[in-house]
């Protein structure tokens, strides 16, 4: 069976491939959402700390012998932390400056975290193996399911929803929202608001790490791995509007998919057609699909 003259498989698996990396696009873009909605810090270091969750989880397994699910939560947990150092120690100087400042800012660590880890691990990448339980395919007749891959996209959804529904439909949600509106009235109730902000950023980091740790098994980990999609996804969460928290996980899903198609019936133009949806979007609806008006 044909679709458009290619093989059913052929087209199935690149459809796969691309939902994969919209799932990726999508976890990462949600932390970038949320740390920008909550926190209006343009984050350029949010690429970095991908590169820290996979090699967290290399670190984990080739010098102490804990494998993947141990990562899972551990590599996630320690970018967390350095989340929090970095809002304590840099960022909570920044909030009432230009948000250029921040941006420049995350992108000096951003840029001295890839060069410390190219010192130390070179610029090859390191090999990281699925886990067993995880390993192989399952045949659905139409197409072979790597079984990882669809571990990735299934976690990436949950991960998704379950923050969009955290910070859009429960009481925590709303004292973020309204702590970075009017710090001083929510402090009133008794929150404490820069504790909130600390945590806001280090749960960003976190969602970076995550994703970090999920991409591991897939591509070889390496210094570069961040700056190589951070680009990408900054163009799905301007598609989508700078901190829409549902913006940024249906969009990066959608173009990974659109990507995937476009490898199918169009390979050459699959590196620059996020960037021109990015365009066309710009043109029409300068705060993105779900972005709200100014």
């Amino acid at each position: 069976m044909e679709i458009f003259g290619i093989p059913l498989q052929a087209f199935m698996g690149q459809l796969l491939l691309g939902l994969v990396n919209g799932a990726f696009y999508a976890l990462l873009s949600l932390g970038l959402a949320v740390i920008f909605g909550l926190l209006g810090i343009v984050n350029f270091a949010h690429g970095a700390l991908y590169m820290l969750g996979a090699f967290a989880a290399w670190i984990l397994l080739d010098k102490f012998g804990l494998n993947y699910w141990y990562a899972l939560v551990l590599a996630p947990l320690a970018v967390g932390v350095l989340g929090v150092l970095i809002e304590r120690l840099f960022l909570r100087h920044l909030y009432k400056l230009d948000p250029l400042y921040g941006l420049l800012l995350t992108f000096g660590l951003a840029l001295i975290t890839e060069g410390i880890f190219r010192e130390l691990f070179g610029a090859s990448g390191q090999n990281y193996e699925v886990p067993e339980l995880l390993s192989g395919a399952t045949n659905l007749g139409f197409m072979v399911l790597p079984n990882y891959r669809a571990w990735v996209v299934l976690v990436s959804l949950v991960v998704c929803l379950g923050t969009w529904f955290l910070i859009e439909r429960t009481r925590l949600g709303a004292y973020l929202r309204a702590g970075t509106e009017n710090a001083a009235l929510v402090q009133t109730f008794g929150v404490n608001v820069p504790v909130m902000v600390m945590c806001t950023y280090g749960a960003g980091a976190a969602l970076a790490g995550l994703a970090g740790v999920l991409a591991a098994p897939i591509i070889q980990v390496n210094p570069l791995m961040g700056s190589n999609l951070i680009i990408v996804v900054f163009a799905v969460v301007v598609i989508g509007g700078m901190g829409s928290i549902l913006g940024s996980v249906v969009t990066g899903l959608a173009l990974g998919l659109v990507e995937g198609l476009t490898r199918v019936f169009y390979p050459e133009a699959s590196n620059i057609v996020v960037f021109v949806i990015m365009v066309l979007v710009l043109m029409v609806k300068p705060n993105g699909l779900f972005g709200k008006e100014a």
